[in-house]
């Protein structure tokens, strides 16, 4: 499963304005399926289907409450089953859609909100999601995934939610609660073998993933052992070559201190949750920065 935190930009994910642009985009994919007459998927919610692009972009750019112009205003997020995955929830696109939307509301928006660690539910996260059948630049026979558009601010319209937080449940300071992406992919990666009795690989999992991209040389040297062992006990049950880490031992003790090389060939990191998230808030720091400005000018008045 893979997870990621659409980076903002000044085109469609461009998130301190309207949603509109992305709410646009978001339907493209509905226009070329309709001329075709395949079967297409309207706009979600935690509890509603097929809802009015229109009713999700007044919903989300009315949620603003106490936002700055440059501050975000919602977040993209993309979420992507691998093939394997996809064959676990259905097997038609149908049953996969009606799946990941089940997967969305019971199992990825309440890790979400649990995540600020500021005592919240699902019912408190305001979104609308928008399953897409194919991409553009993939070979794979299976493509559904899955946009969410998530209003920065709660549904109550009083807090702020930022999912780019590098706070982690603080409980002083400026930022109070904060965000845990780790714990949140974990978590609905094992969420998600639950709900639809997936057995995970250990080639497969974020865990995996995560270790050999920013673990230390020792642990990703235990986590390719794990990986050989669990290939011998389980033969039948071998990856693909291209999941395999290619590590030269001899070389990595000459290195010593040195840069580690890692040969990774053909390495799906599709696979992946969310490794390419961004790790820098640069909003909660513009925010301080700007109120900070104002208390220079202005005393105490907001």
């Amino acid at each position: 499963m893979h997870i990621d935190f659409a980076p903002p930009s000044n085109g469609t994910y461009n998130n301190a304005g309207s949603s509109r642009q992305l709410a646009n985009y978001l339907e493209h994919e509905d226009l070329e399926r309709i001329e075709k007459g395949i079967y297409t998927e309207g706009f979600f919610n935690l509890t509603e289907d097929n809802i009015y692009k229109s009713k999700v972009i007044k919903d989300i750019d009315s949620n603003i409450g106490q936002l700055l112009k440059t501050d975000a205003k919602f977040y993209a997020i993309h979420i992507s089953p691998s093939e394997k995955e996809l064959q676990a929830m259905g097997s038609t696109e149908q049953e996969q859609a009606e799946a990941m939307k089940r997967y969305i509301r019971e199992v990825f928006i309440p890790e979400y909100a649990n995540n600020f660690n500021k005592e919240l539910s699902a019912t408190d996260i305001k979104f609308y999601g928008k399953i897409h059948f194919d991409r553009s630049r993939s070979d794979n026979e299976l493509n559904m995934h899955c946009h969410l558009i998530v209003s920065r601010k709660d549904q109550s319209n009083k807090k702020k939610l930022s999912p780019l937080s590098n706070h982690k449940n603080t409980k002083k300071g400026m930022v109070t609660g904060g965000f845990n992406r780790v714990n949140l992919f974990q978590q609905a990666e094992q969420e998600f073998d639950r709900l639809f009795g997936y057995k995970r690989k250990l080639a497969e999992s974020f865990e995996y993933y995560n270790t050999i991209k920013k673990g230390s040389i020792s642990d990703q040297l235990k986590m390719q052992e794990q990986q050989i062992a669990c290939t011998e006990q389980h033969p039948s049950n071998h990856v693909n070559v291209g999941t395999m880490i290619q590590l030269d031992i001899p070389t990595l003790q000459q290195q010593n201190n040195k840069h580690l090389y890692i040969n990774v060939l053909d390495l799906d990191l599709s696979s992946a949750s969310g490794l390419f998230t961004p790790d820098v808030n640069k909003e909660e720091k513009q925010t301080s920065v700007k109120r900070n400005k104002k208390k220079s000018k202005r005393g105490f008045k907001r």
